[in-house]
């Protein structure tokens, strides 16, 4: 087996993911999702998770529950999808229809070295979503996918949704988003609807 041939630039497709997003709440996993969040442009609807591998659905699921009326995204990789891949299985059985994920798959662990991850052994994330009763899965390896994927987020009622998103694998440069743990809280608890002080 062997690693997935994905060709997208993965800023070039969270930006595409990202653009005229509106009301668009965004959750971000650990390492190079969030780095390409951030860079696709600072966003008070942003989440961005630092040290959680693994967790980044499951915030994903909470602020879905707590803000029905919002589209929610997870933009993460899939070292990070496969570290929580159980959380699919939750998220199939509370049927959030805002919530949307897109796991950018270049078949690696970026963050620790580049070792083939399960996708690029030949793992395919759309299909154990589809298996955990995730109901609308896709497997995109263009723009033109990336858009009609966008074009769906602000459905409130077609999720849960996974994307595989196929991107190329290398090394991007880092752009960091904040890191102070009082702000990025207060920024949060503000979008689940608790008094910010």
């Amino acid at each position: 087996m062997s690693a997935p041939t994905g060709t997208l630039d993965r800023r070039a497709a969270v930006k595409a993911l990202l653009a005229d997003r509106g009301e668009l709440l965004v959750i971000s996993g650990l390492g190079s999702s969030s780095y390409d969040v951030f860079d696709a442009g600072e966003h008070p609807g942003n989440f961005y998770l630092w040290g959680a591998m693994g967790g980044a659905a499951m915030v994903g699921l909470g602020l879905a529950l707590a803000q029905p009326k919002r589209p929610v995204l997870v933009v993460t990789g899939d070292g990070e999808q496969l570290m929580g891949i159980g959380s699919l299985l939750t998220i199939a059985t509370k049927q959030p229809g805002n919530l949307s994920i897109a796991v950018l798959d270049n078949g690696h662990f970026g963050e620790t070295g580049m070792q083939p991850s399960h996708s690029g052994l030949g793992a395919k994330l759309e299909v154990i979503a589809s298996g955990a009763g995730i109901g609308n899965v896709s497997d995109i390896a263009d723009m033109a996918g990336v858009e009609n994927f966008r074009n769906s987020l602000r459905d409130l009622n077609g999720g849960p949704r996974l994307a595989r998103i196929r991107i190329a694998a290398g090394e991007v440069e880092r752009a960091l988003p904040p890191r102070d743990g009082t702000y990025l809280k207060n920024r949060f608890r503000g979008h689940l609807g608790f008094k910010v002080n």
